[in-house]
């Protein structure tokens, strides 16, 4: 072969090669990135917060130790229902009963002072009427001294009753305070309820808890007709909640059931723990309590049983919804801040410009994706309600997560469905 026909091959190949990678390529466009589609339509939507907790009463009352002594009796277990009043343990009353020997004997001998120093008043002051009329009979017969001595001898009897009466007194506050303290000892139920703990066994000392409620507490009676579910919120999902909120709650111990109920209380300050309240641990997660009465609890539930609460915080019927997985993004043309003449140079760089983000979902029109912002109500389970942007009716990308994230405007795709159902018809 001559050079000039091995020349003419060669260039042959290079432009079939050309052709080849154009033909190719225009091909892959034509192909389209493979998505999912879904129509713009009307759905029902329920807006709802999740937070877990624990069963808890209305109102329980933990018993504790006011006085230190060893338990001599319980007449309660764990489980039983008592009646308000009913008798629950018994601390050793000996050194209490002594205590109260004592101040009924100094209270005795109080009041015998007492008697004592008003009678001495009464002799002074008789003594002291005598010398006065003596004195006023005549002089002679009682000197100046002798009437301030009678008039000093009744002041000090006066001053010994009056302090004696005090005396009086404060042994009739020891004594009361001597029966308060061996009537602590008899410990009796504040209110009709179940015995929902017991701390202690008999033997045990009790002791008051002055700087632990853990340390004094005895026994646990609850209120188990109004039960409670207690769930910690995040602070995000926190202020979409309103009092009398309906609320569908789930027990671990009852996974066959739902229970309902309603929102009752919001506490108005975050959940205080030992790690929020070091330094620095500023950045931890904020939650708030609150607290949901259910409408009709279980007869055998217990306190701090495991619960997860679906609080329905909006309802929309038939509003138009998009995926939520369908809503992304990305970037607007950039908005310059600050106005320059049409006639002044190109700005140089660093000049302040700032690019403005906004949400929106892509239309398909012909096979060509387009980013169009849309503006969103409230959130449901898998569809955000759509307030304005697109209209019923419209084709939108709604996946896959990946391909949406990727997916740049302009861009040609297909529907995976369209492509699965052409595989599905090829012969066999």
């Amino acid at each position: 072969m001559s050079k000039r026909n091995k020349v003419l091959v060669g260039a042959g190949l290079g432009v079939l090669l050309v052709v080849i990678v154009v033909v190719s390529a225009s091909a892959k466009r034509e192909k389209g990135v493979d998505v999912r589609f879904e129509k713009v339509g009307r759905r029902d939507l329920v807006a709802a917060v999740t937070a877990s907790g624990k069963i808890q009463p209305k109102k329980k009352v933990d018993v504790s130790a006011d006085i230190t002594g060893r338990i001599t009796r319980i007449a309660v277990r764990e489980g039983d229902y008592v009646q308000k009043g009913q008798f629950l343990l018994q601390i050793d009353p000996t050194i209490y009963e002594a205590n109260l020997q004592r101040a009924q004997a100094a209270m005795s001998s109080a009041e015998a002072g007492a008697v004592q120093a008003r009678a001495n008043r009464d002799q002074a002051s008789r003594l002291l009427a005598r010398t006065k009329d003596l004195r006023e009979q005549n002089p002679n017969l009682v000197s100046p001294e002798q009437l301030e001595q009678a008039q000093t001898a009744f002041e000090i009897a006066d001053a010994n009753a009056t302090a004696s009466q005090h005396f009086t007194e404060q042994s009739r506050a020891a004594l009361q305070e001597a029966r308060d303290q061996l009537a602590k000892t008899h410990l009796v139920a504040p209110m009709a309820g179940r015995i929902t703990r017991l701390a202690v066994e008999e033997g045990e000392v009790a002791v008051p808890g002055t700087f632990s409620r853990e340390t004094g507490l005895l026994l646990t009676v609850s209120d188990l007709s109004v039960i409670q579910v207690k769930v910690q919120v995040d602070e995000t999902d926190v202020v979409r909640l309103h009092l009398a909120d309906s609320v569908e709650v789930t027990i671990d111990a009852f996974p066959d059931t739902t229970f309902v109920g309603r929102v009752t209380k919001i506490s108005d300050s975050a959940i205080l723990t030992a790690a929020s309240s070091v330094a620095g641990q500023n950045d931890r997660a904020v939650d708030y309590e609150v607290e949901i009465t259910l409408a009709n609890p279980p007869s055998d539930v217990r306190p701090d049983l495991s619960a997860t609460s679906r609080i329905v915080t909006d309802t929309r019927k038939q509003a138009l919804a998009i995926p939520i997985i369908a809503l992304t993004v990305r970037e607007n043309t950039p908005v310059k801040t600050e106005q320059q003449p049409r006639a002044a140079a190109p700005a140089a760089a660093g000049t302040d410009t700032k690019k403005k983000e906004a949400e929106g979902v892509f239309v398909v029109s012909n096979g060509v994706a387009t980013f169009r912002p849309v503006k969103v109500g409230i959130a449901g389970e898998e569809y955000f309600e759509v307030i304005d942007g697109v209209r019923e009716g419209d084709t939108i990308v709604a996946g896959p997560y990946q391909a949406i994230r990727d997916l740049k405007e302009g861009a040609r795709v297909k529907s995976t469905r369209q492509a699965s159902d052409s595989a599905s018809r090829r012969p066999s």
